[in-house]
Order: structure tokens, then C-alpha cells, then sequence
């Protein structure tokens, strides 16, 4: 009769990942609307009147609100006091009223309206006030539409980190004393598809039919926004089950105290990750929304033809090139992530050696396209292949600090790599493209090791009870890097560049070695934090999984 009544929806592997996959896709969802603009940065400018300045503000603005209005930290409380299940919902619908705020934005409707010429003759705050008017979403020369985006934006980033912080806590609870990391890290592995699906679709909405209509690309990202919703709902009832059959309740046992953030902010080890954190997805985030636009200036791209089956003819083809290699984009990621659980070596070899044909075969599929988006798509790719490899490691064997050095070693070497080496390969297509190829997928796999290696380590620095604070005190310091350099990067490209400098001649010298720069200061942080680990025992190099 016990054995029994333990048996819960937690103790089925097959009803875990189940909530691990609703949890996965709503985020996947999240990720694509995150960067819908990146990809069409130039098109932003030609059609919107964006310049890199006021692309960076709107950038930036997604985590306003977060940050400067403390949201990060009452949405912490938000979900220690109501619970994985009501947040959850209750940030996917705050994401998609600021997605629909943001297509709104870019729409045809809006451009030329009395709302636009409203947010074109307001909000025209100082932008050249310091350090303060780095922070500020609006500035005067922005466009109005510019302007509207950031409001929707903000509003989406508030949904979308309170997403973040749940899934988390979320992940904590359906997977305690199990495969924590190895989750953690499917379930980024899954989401950061978002950033392929985005490169690779964005631009294709938003130049369908042969004419450029940007509010298309958004539309898409608000449909997606939708259907997360709909994942947190189905998630809803699944938690509410578990909790029935637990009669757990954390949240209402231990009521969050405002003296729980002075648990968590005296910490050594709190500070050292989430110092880590934000300057090592500073150097990321911030960098995905320019990647696109960077390549464009630093490749020598060769178009194809549009007549032509590369330029998106269906003429002699009944299915578009980008569905095609989307197609393909999925046999990679499918492929190599189950040959992570494979139990049959010839299973396993013949799932990787399937992703790995599949992957040459879509990066000669970019190439032939001559398309930056679909270049930068491959970001992802690799780290869907390493981090359940990273995750599982973490899990049994430990060494996530020394997972946090070696993933800042490799962030240096790749914006360095970008900064200097790509731009020599200038005028060669073939070699340029190798080199990029290259150096997004080694970035991808550095991206990998964070969420195997940082996140999981969380829950040994602070009290279970609140998690859920923790998470979000990092992610709220986190934010501070997020918001502030996608403005730092549009303001250094618009300072060495020359006024007027067209969307696809930037030079991005200056902007990639800034973020170099956090590279090398997360590397000191690793460094230091495994020295305080092994001096205080937080038990950070050690295997989550006992015995």
C-alpha cells in the first residue's frame, strides 16, 4: 500500500520528460520571438528608418522593466508564493500581449498613424546622458515605431524571464534527486532551436511574394507565442496532478520573507555565479541580435539567383529551398541529441554519423543560398549535441566549475576569431564561410556548457525554499548585461562607423572585441570561483547524482 501511494506522475520517466517537453517547447517558442528582428536588421532599417542606435535601444528595452523596475525579483516572489503552475501561465500571457504590442509596432497600420507621430514626437528623452541614458529604451531620432516596439518588447521580456526563472524551478521540482543537469540541458538544447528556427524563418516571412514585409516575420513570432501558451496550460494540469498525488505544496509550507534575499545576497558563491552569468550571456545575447548583420558586412556572399531553386524559385520544386533546409536543420538536432540515449553502440555511431552528414549537407545548403541568416543558423546546432553529453557528465561526474573556464575560453577565442580572422577572408566566399561556420558552432558548444554547468549548481549555494528567489536575483543581474550592451553595441557601431554607412558595410571591429572583453573577465570569475569551491565545499566540482 506505501509503494503505492509514492508512486507518482514524478516517478514515471516517461510523465517527466513529458512536462520536460512542454516546458521545452513553450521556451523554444519564447527564443524565437526573442530574436525575430535579428536576422532582418538591415530590412529594419531600410523600411523602418532604424538605425544601429535606436535598433539597439528596442533591443535593450526587452529587459527594462526587468531590471530597473525590479520585475525579475517580485516575479521571484510571484513564484515562491503561487507556484510553478500559475506562473507559468500567468508568463505566457504576459508574453504574448507584448508580442502583439510589437507587431502592432512594425505593422503597415501603424507606420503614418497619429499614435506613430505621437511616440515620434514624445518619449525624446537625452541619450546622451551618462551611464543613465545608455539605460533608457527611448532616445531622441528614434522612430515611433521604434519606440512602440520597445514598450511591446518590454512587456514580452517581463513574460519571457519570468518564464525563464519558473521553467527552472520548474525542472527542480519534477527532476530532484534525478537526472537534474541532464534535463536542465535538454531543455536548453531544445529552446536555443528557437534561434535557428528564427534565422532561418524570420526572413523568409518577412520577404515572402518577392515584396518586404517585416510585420510578417513578427506575425509568425506571435503565433508561436500563442501556441507557448497553450504548452504552460497543458503544463498547468500535469503539476496540478503531481501536487494532488505529493500533497507537497513548497510554496505555501515556506511563505517567501523579504529576509530570504539577504540569505542569498551574502553568499560568496551566489555573487561569484551570477557575476559569471551576466558577463558571459552579455557576450551572447546581446551578440545574437547583431550576428546576422555582422556576418553581412564580414562575408563576401554570393545570393543566389531568385529564379533559381537556391533563390526560392518553387518553380521547378514543389517545396521551398528554406523548408527544405529547415528539414534538414531537424535531422542534425533530432539525430544527434538521441544518440545521446542510445543503449546500442551501432545505434548510437549511426545516429551521429547521420547528423553529421546531415549537418555538411546543410551548411553547403547555406553556402549555395548565400544568406547570412542561414549561415548563423548552424548556432545552435552543436550545443543540441553536447549538452545532454554535458549535462549527463555534470550529473554523475561533476566539474561544472571547470565546465564554466573552458565555455569563457572558447567565447574569447570566437569574437576574437570573428573580430580579426573572418574579416581577412574578405572576397573569399568559400574560406569566409568555413571560417564562420566553424566558429558559430564552436560558439554554440561554448554556449552549452553554461546551462549544463551553471544552472544545476544553484540549488547547492542557496536553501530549496527558495530557489525560485535565487533564480530570479540572477537572472535580474543578468539582465543588467542583456539590457545594457545590445544599446552599447548599436552605439559603438554607430560611432566608428561613418554617418550613412550602408546596413551590410559596418565595421564590427570594435563591437566584438567589447565583448571579448567579458569573455576574459568571465574566465577570471571561473577561475576564481572554483578556488572559493574548493576552499568552502559548495560541492560545485562534484556529480549532482550520489552513489
Amino acid at each position: 500500500m506505501t509503494q503505492a501511494i509514492q508512486k507518482t506522475l514524478r516517478d514515471s520517466a516517461a510523465m517527466r520528460w513529458t512536462a520536460l517537453l512542454l516546458l521545452a517547447l513553450a521556451m523554444f517558442c519564447s527564443y524565437v520571438f526573442m530574436d525575430i528582428l535579428s536576422p532582418i536588421k538591415d530590412l529594419m532599417q531600410d523600411t523602418r528608418g532604424w538605425d544601429s542606435a535606436s535598433f539597439g535601444r528596442m533591443q535593450g528595452a526587452e529587459v527594462f522593466l526587468n531590471v530597473y523596475v525590479f520585475f525579475l525579483i517580485f516575479a521571484g516572489i510571484i513564484l515562491d508564493k503561487m507556484g510553478v503552475r500559475f506562473t507559468a501561465v500567468l508568463s505566457g500571457a504576459v508574453m504574448l500581449i507584448g508580442g502583439l504590442i510589437k507587431f502592432y509596432a512594425v505593422s503597415e497600420g501603424f507606420q503614418g498613424s497619429g499614435l506613430d507621430q505621437w511616440f515620434t514626437n514624445n518619449l525624446n528623452w537625452n541619450g546622451d546622458l551618462p551611464i543613465i541614458g545608455q539605460i533608457l529604451p527611448f532616445a531622441d531620432g528614434m522612430p515611433g515605431s521604434a519606440k512602440l516596439a520597445a514598450c511591446g518588447f518590454m512587456l514580452f521580456g517581463c513574460g519571457c524571464e519570468m518564464a525563464g526563472i519558473t521553467v527552472s524551478r520548474g525542472i527542480v521540482k519534477w527532476f530532484k534527486g534525478r537526472e537534474t543537469a541532464l534535463a536542465m540541458g535538454s531543455e536548453m538544447a531544445l529552446a536555443r532551436l528557437g534561434v535557428a528556427t528564427c534565422m532561418i524563418f524570420s526572413p523568409y516571412f518577412a520577404k515572402m511574394g518577392g515584396e518586404i514585409h517585416v510585420d510578417n516575420a513578427v506575425k509568425f513570432g506571435v503565433v508561436l507565442l500563442c501556441i507557448a501558451l497553450i504548452m504552460f496550460i497543458v503544463y498547468f494540469f500535469m503539476d496540478r496532478k503531481l501536487e494532488s498525488q505529493t500533497g507537497e505544496a513548497e510554496e505555501k509550507d515556506d511563505p517567501f520573507k523579504i529576509s530570504d534575499l539577504g540569505k542569498i545576497f551574502t553568499s560568496l558563491g551566489f555573487w561569484l555565479v551570477a557575476l559569471l552569468c551576466v558577463l558571459y550571456y552579455s557576450a551572447i545575447f546581446p551578440f545574437q541580435k547583431y550576428a546576422v548583420n555582422m556576418l553581412q558586412c564580414n562575408l563576401t556572399l554570393n545570393p543566389a539567383d531568385p529564379s533559381s531553386y537556391w533563390g526560392g524559385s518553387t518553380e521547378s520544386f514543389s517545396i521551398p529551398v528554406t523548408l527544405v533546409q529547415y528539414f534538414i536543420m531537424l535531422v542534425v538536432a533530432i539525430c544527434s541529441f538521441s544518440s545521446n540515449f542510445s543503449k546500442k553502440k551501432e545505434l548510437k555511431y549511426g545516429l551521429m554519423g547521420v547528423a553529421i552528414i546531415a549537418l555538411v549537407v546543410y551548411c553547403y545548403m547555406g553556402y549555395m543560398r548565400g544568406t547570412a541568416e542561414t549561415i548563423f543558423a548552424v548556432f545552435p546546432l552543436l550545443a543540441v549535441a553536447i549538452t545532454p553529453i554535458l549535462g549527463n557528465y555534470v550529473d554523475h561526474k561533476g566539474k561544472a566549475a571547470t565546465m564554466l573556464m573552458l565555455g569563457s575560453i572558447l567565447l574569447v577565442l570566437c569574437h576574437l576569431t570573428f573580430a580579426f580572422i573572418l574579416p581577412i577572408f574578405k572576397g573569399d566566399a568559400v574560406g569566409g564561410t568555413i571560417v564562420a561556420y566553424i566558429t558559430i558552432l564552436v560558439l554554440g558548444a561554448s554556449f552549452s556548457l553554461v546551462p549544463a554547468a551553471l544552472w544545476p549548481s544553484v540549488p547547492k549555494l542557496v536553501d530549496e525554499k527558495i530557489i525560485g528567489s535565487a533564480y530570479a536575483a540572477i537572472f535580474w543581474i543578468q539582465n543588467i548585461g542583456l539590457g545594457l550592451f545590445p544599446t552599447l553595441i548599436g552605439n559603438v557601431l554607430q560611432n566608428t562607423n561613418p554617418e550613412g554607412t550602408p546596413a551590410h558595410e559596418l565595421d564590427y571591429t570594435w563591437a566584438l572585441v567589447m565583448l571579448a572583453v567579458l569573455g576574459i573577465a568571465a574566465l577570471l570569475i571561473s577561475v576564481y570561483l572554483k578556488a572559493v569551491d574548493k576552499k568552502k565545499g559548495y560541492g560545485l566540482e562534484e556529480a549532482n547524482i550520489k552513489g
